[in-house]
Formats: structure tokens, C-alpha cells, sequence
């Protein structure tokens, strides 16, 4: 089944709201929270982890739900989620309130962001469905450029609580966009007009399947640690460098660009790289950008080239994301094995914003930094392994 235009940037729309109001919630409204509330950092950002972690466990069961009934209502049931999580955030004043709202934001996180939207996808496109994958990463790519300034002239001018609610409202509206979603199922039929026929799996046979999906886990899962890392910290990261708190925002807001002109560049350019290649050269950025900034220190420059270059190899990373199990695995049980896939990689996810804090407590910002380099260069040699192993070329060769 072709996937229409409309469906694409819907869903695309619907990721840049569902994103900004929690995702990158925290990174936005954290340090306010924090200062109202009188709580220390590890437990405002802790709620975060702690969604995180739900997402990891709810995981599979998302994939199947996804499989059997299709992504509209899935989706839509975590629209209402993402309203009332926050809406819950709004309301806390003891933890146990505060640490439930987030619950409630981490099972909506895991029906609507990226994983849901990919496996919707897939459901209704099969392999067809790689482009719009990368297609409606455009628009969410910039859910950090939206929402992290719009989140800090919201506190400004009507509290934290009162921005929750402002996001509370932006989550229902993507009601209306979840329904574009269609109903049907791909099927593994050639039309009479000679549709592409449908690829086979690099991966084949279960030794194979078992290597192929524990490197995956692993890129995902240093890929998720960083990109939770970064999300909750990088505008801290930013002012421990010696850069002004509104300066800070500014130049973090050139991550969600990296992000998104790197996945335009992928949607016009991405047939001529294997999803095996486009990983490669994700991961590849990651290590630069890191080394950029622990060499440049202060300069401006250096945190520019940082914040644009993470974001680009974030971006490229959230669409192999997607597109990498689609040339490994079969699709026609993609949101059920994928999901357990993934589900590691919430884990990691949720440890990562309460290591950070720690690591920066403890060895400060140039810390937190090293750890990332270091994370980013192990994600790298999973990448190039798996190029290794599983290039087509060479696939075709030992067949």
C-alpha cells in the first residue's frame, strides 16, 4: 500500500507536538521546576528516568497493539496520555504525584514518538514505508527548536504550571492528526502495474537474526543513552562552558536544525545509501561533534559546531532507527520484534539523565563530556561491525 502525503505530514506534525510536550519536557521546564519546587535536581529528573524506564517495559506490548490494531488507536490513546501527564505534572506538590504523572508520560511517550510512528508505517506500507519514515522525521527533528524556547517564554510568562498546561492543550490536538493514520495492512502481493517485489531479509536464519539484532540493540541503546543524556543536560552542558543562560538556548536550538537538515538530506538523497551506510555515517558524527567542543572549550564556535553536528548525527540515527530493522529483519512482524528490541534501549534511556547529573556533580561538565565521546566511539564500532557482517554485497557473495 503506497502511503499518501497526507498520512506523512500528519504523522509528521504529530511527532514535532508529541516530542516537544515530553521528550524534551524536562529539558525545558526542569530547572524551573526544580527552583519552585525546592527539589534537588537527581529527583526532578529522576521523573524522567522514571518514564523512561516504563517505556522500556511497555515496549513490546506496544509493538504487538501496534501489529493487531493498527497505529491510529494506539497513537490517539497516547495523545490522551500526553495531556494528562502533563496536566498531572502540573497539579504535583509531593513527589509520589510528581514521579506518577511521569509514569503516565512514559507509557504515552511510548504510543506516539518515533517507535509507534515506525511501526504504524511499516504496517501499512512494509518496505515502502522507509521513506516516510525518514519523511515525517523532518518535522519532529525540530521539536527541541520549538519547544525549548517556547517552553522557556511560556514559564516567563505564566509559570511552569501554566506552560504544562499550554502543553497539555498542544497534546490533544494531535488527535485529529493521529486519525490520518489508515486502517488497512500491507500485503505481500506484486500489483498488476509491477510493484517493487518485496526484499529479503540480510539477516536469515537464527544465529544470524541473534548477531545482527544484539548490535542493533547495542548502536540503539548507546544511541538512546546520549540522546537522553543531551536532551535533559545539554543546555547545562552549555552554560558550564561559560556560555549565558539565554545564549545556552539559543545555540542549543541548533541541534533541532542539525537534526532536521540532516534528515532532509536523507529523504532526498537517502536511496543511494543502504540504511548499513547512513548508520555508519551517524555514528560517525557523534564522536566529532564531542571532540569539537572538548577542544574548543569556550569558543562559540565550538559550541555551535557541537549543538548543529550532535543534532545531525541524532537525526540520521532516529531514521536507521527505524529503517535498519527493515533491511535486517522481516517486516511483516515488525512492531512486535522491534519492540522488544528497543526496549533495552529505554533502560538506557533512563539511566542516563540521573548519570549525567552525577557525573557532572562529580567531574563537571568537561566529565559528562568525556563520557559522551566515549559512549559515541563504542557506538561507532557496533555500527562498523554490522556494516561488516551484513553488507549486501557481501551477503550476495556468500550465498
Amino acid at each position: 500500500m503506497v502511503i499518501a502525503r497526507k498520512t506523512v505530514l500528519c504523522l509528521g506534525l504529530a511527532q514535532l507536538i508529541s516530542w516537544g510536550v515530553s521528550y524534551y519536557l524536562i529539558g525545558g521546564l526542569g530547572e524551573a521546576m526544580s527552583a519552585s519546587l525546592g527539589w534537588t535536581r537527581g529527583v526532578v529528573y529522576g521523573g524522567f528516568s522514571a518514564a523512561l524506564l516504563v517505556m522500556g517495559l511497555t515496549s513490546s506490548l506496544t509493538g504487538r497493539l501496534i501489529d493487531r490494531h493498527g497505529g491510529r488507536p494506539v497513537m490517539i490513546a497516547g495523545a490522551l496520555l500526553n495531556a494528562a501527564g502533563c496536566l498531572g505534572i502540573a497539579f504535583s506538590h509531593s513527589v509520589p504525584v510528581y514521579y506518577a504523572a511521569w509514569i503516565c508520560l512514559g507509557i504515552a511517550m511510548r504510543l506516539t514518538l518515533y517507535d509507534a510512528a515506525f511501526a504504524s508505517l511499516v504496517r501499512v506500507g512494509g518496505h515502502h514505508a522507509r521513506r516516510p519514515i525518514a519523511q515525517i522525521t523532518l518535522l519532529g527533528g525540530l521539536a527541541s527548536t520549538v519547544f525549548w524556547p517556547l517552553g522557556h517564554a511560556l514559564v516567563q510568562y505564566f509559570g511552569w504550571r501554566g506552560a504544562l498546561w499550554a502543553y497539555a492543550g498542544f497534546a490533544l490536538l494531535t488527535i485529529p492528526l493521529h486519525l490520518a493514520i489508515p486502517r488497512g495492512r500491507h500485503e505481500d502481493t506484486l500489483s498488476v502495474a509491477g510493484m517493487v517485489p518485496e526484499q529479503h531479509p540480510l539477516a536469515v536464519g537464527r544465529r544470524e537474526i541473534v548477531i545482527s539484532g544484539i548490535l542493533y540493540v547495542l548502536i540503539m541503546m548507546l544511541a538512546n543513552f546520549l540522546n537522553a543524556g543531551m536532551s535533559s543536560h545539554m543546555l547545562g552542558i552549555l552554560a558550564g562552558l561559560g556560555l549565558a543562560a539565554a545564549t545556552s538556548v539559543w545555540v542549543s536550538t541548533l541541534r533541532g536544525i542539525g537534526q532536521s537538515l540532516a534528515r532532509l538530506g536523507a529523504v532526498l538523497f537517502g536511496r543511494r545509501f543502504h540504511p548499513l551506510n547512513l548508520n555508519i555515517l551517524a555514528c560517525a558524527l557523534l564522536p566529532l561533534c564531542f571532540a569539537a567542543v572538548l577542544v574548543g572549550g569556550q569558543f562559540i564556535l565550538a559550541a555551535l559546531a557541537f549543538a548543529f553536528f550532535y543534532g545531525a548525527g541524532n537525526g540520521l540515527l532516529t531514521i536507521t532507527r527505524g529503517t535498519l530493522p527493515l533491511a535486517l529483519f522481516d517486516h511483516r512482524s515488525y512492531g512486535t520484534f522491534v519492540g522488544r528490541l528497543i526496549a533495552p534501549s529505554f533502560i538506557a534511556s533512563a539511566v542516563a539523565p540521573l548519570a549525567y547529573a552525577f557525573v557532572m556533580q562529580r567531574f563537571g561538565d568537561t566529565g559528562a563530556l568525556i563520557l559522551s565521546a566515549g559512549v559515541a566511539c563504542l557506538a561507532l564500532a557496533a555500527a562498523l561491525m554490522l556494516k561488516f557482517r551484513y553488507a549486501p554485497a557481501r551477503r550476495r557473495a556468500s550465498a
